[in-house]
């Protein structure tokens, strides 16, 4: 009962941190970073480093760490535990039934080999495994963040919604999930509504371009740029959509905590992120091609540092990457409630 009274809240808190992480990121982008004094609006520089707002990402999946260590402060030395124990607990020695029992009662009860260990797919080297999801939340969110830099951010929280789609499919071929009619159905309804969304951007921005840009006689459109940013944020819910696959097929074959999950998909891609910031840099970043780029690590330091704005902003995304637990929290527990309505 207490898990299904949890689920409307942590619905509630998947929205709310969903959002506020979109406002803020879009908040970022608009953050001046050179050039702020030219009154010629095109001169001035913008922030826009994608790949810096990866690895803040992970930084705040990462702090889910401290409350995995408080919950075992908590279970040592809270409320029920036992304070001379220190997590120990004594073995009965008294084998007097234990030797009159069967070692099989019946068939049944002899345990499937998946069954045996229930957390052995993530033992020991095998928790690399979260790498996988790791990487698929870095592909897709950098494209989702390159994506807002070129449109607006109702259009991009909009055209996440592509996400369904695509878990519904990779659910039915890899999972072997079933869908009904009325699911598929709404699936689609979902795909068009995004191209409708996406469709009326690109003529809004069009429209706009056309009318500020009347009076110089060479009406210049925004049009493709924002279909490409819809198209980015699009194929970038391929990535998602693959990183919550793999989670659900880990959760349902191990039996490590969900906000585990986060915290090591945070360690790694976090990890990933880095070197492969280093590496871009190093490859493009110190070229003057792509200086002020997305890859010019060091510029994108001294504008996360210098830009008082954009750190707070750092700050609090870190905070309403929150989202990310409940979502999967969620999962686990929506999955339990589908278990025992079978």
């Amino acid at each position: 009962m207490a898990s299904r009274a949890a689920i409307p809240f942590l619905v509630a808190m998947m929205l709310l941190t969903g959002v506020c992480n979109t406002l803020l990121t879009k908040y970022q982008d608009m953050q001046c970073v050179r050039n702020c004094d030219a009154e010629d609006l095109a001169k001035r520089a913008y922030f826009n480093q994608p790949v810096l707002q990866t690895a803040q990402m992970f930084v705040g999946e990462m702090g889910c760490w401290l409350v995995v260590g408080l919950m075992t402060l908590f279970r040592r030395y809270g409320p029920g535990a036992s304070p001379t124990s220190n997590g120990y607990e004594a073995v009965n020695t008294n084998d007097t039934d234990d030797a009159n029992a069967p070692l099989v009662s019946s068939p049944a009860d002899i345990p499937k080999p998946q069954e045996q260990d229930p957390g052995s797919i993530l033992r020991g080297p095998r928790i690399l495994l979260l790498a996988l999801p790791a990487i698929c939340d870095i592909l897709g969110t950098t494209l989702m963040n390159i994506g807002l830099l070129l449109v607006v951010a109702s259009i991009y929280q909009m055209t996440r919604g592509a996400l369904v789609l695509f878990v519904g499919v990779f659910s039915v071929v890899f999972l072997r999930r079933r869908l009904f009619l009325f699911q598929w159905l709404s699936l689609v309804g979902v795909v068009v509504g995004v191209a409708l969304v996406g469709l009326a951007g690109a003529i809004y921005h069009e429209n706009k371009s056309k009318v500020e840009n009347a009076d110089e006689g060479s009406p210049e459109s925004n049009a493709l740029l924002t279909v490409i940013g819809v198209l980015l944020i699009a194929g970038a819910q391929i990535f998602t959509a693959t990183q919550f696959v793999l989670e659900e097929w880990i959760l349902e074959r191990s039996a490590i905590e969900p906000i585990r999950v986060v915290g090591w998909e945070g360690l790694f891609g976090f990890v990933v992120t880095v070197i492969g910031m280093v590496v871009l840099h190093f490859a493009v970043g110190r070229t003057s091609a792509g200086q002020y780029g997305y890859f010019d690590m060091t510029e994108g330091w001294r504008q996360l540092t210098q830009n008082r704005a954009i750190g707070l902003s750092s700050i609090l995304i870190m905070i309403s990457i929150g989202y990310t637990l409940s979502l999967l929290q969620l999962t686990h527990l929506l999955r339990d409630h589908y278990a025992e309505l079978c």
